[in-house]
């Protein structure tokens, strides 16, 4: 899988070797294999890759983990919880607007392209890269979790003071890779309607994240987006 991935090189130098490892292997067969038997797979896969190709592992500050890609045609391009600019903004990205409407005062955009934040050092990362089209949780299990958890444990020994969003339990058990003592761990339930309800709404967590940077005499992350054009979803 090495020679075909074409990784940030700061991620390269960590975690690139990883995709020399068999299960990683064996998981390229299955893509292909999935493929030839005429399965759509998303992120089309020139952006499976794209949470490290905006993030470079130097300039991440933040990292929000989600679980799969989006499984609806044309939404998921490789950015945790993102959507492309005039796809219908998902329910969970709308409850992560409303939060930060209600923590920072910043504005609901019309659209859930998360584009802008992974520029500014917000690692958008899901734990499994792939998902088969209106199959949710199709890909998990087939190696991509061994190597998000090789990401997050490079960022975790080599960069001091970043901020981990996990949310709900799938994220949470890539906490237990987190040395709480050099890095801000954030949890709470995931921001699903199924759950938002039952402390995601309220929990701060875009407004601690800032107040730790600042804290460690860092700019804060500038979580607004341009209104742009789209559905704002319901």
């Amino acid at each position: 899988m090495n020679d075909r991935v074409k990784l940030e090189p700061g991620w390269k130098q960590r975690i690139g070797s990883y995709l020399d490892r068999p299960d990683m292997q064996a998981l390229a067969t299955f893509l292909r294999d999935e493929k030839a038997r005429g399965k759509t797979i998303y992120p089309p896969g020139p952006e499976i890759f794209n949470a490290f190709a905006h993030t470079p592992f130097d300039r991440v500050r933040v990292v929000i983990l989600g679980q799969d890609p989006y499984h609806g045609p044309g939404q998921a391009h490789g950015l945790s919880f993102s959507v492309r600019p005039g796809v219908r903004v998902p329910p969970s990205l709308q409850n992560m607007f409303k939060e930060i409407e209600a923590c920072l005062g910043l504005p609901r955009p019309a659209h859930g392209d998360l584009t802008p934040w992974a520029d500014r050092g917000v690692l958008l990362l899901n734990a499994v890269l792939t998902v088969e089209a209106g199959v949710a949780g199709s890909h998990q299990g087939k190696g991509w979790e061994g190597f998000t958890d090789a990401a997050i444990d490079a960022l975790n020994r080599e960069r001091d003071g970043l901020v981990f969003m996990l949310w709900g339990s799938h994220a949470q058990k890539k906490g237990q890779l987190i040395d709480t003592s050099r890095h801000l761990v954030l949890r709470s339930v995931h921001p699903s309607p199924l759950s938002a309800h039952r402390g995601f709404m309220g929990c701060g967590h875009f407004a601690k994240a800032n107040a730790w940077l600042e804290a460690r005499g860092e700019p804060p992350i500038d979580w607004s987006l341009p209104r742009g054009a789209g559905s704002p979803g319901a």
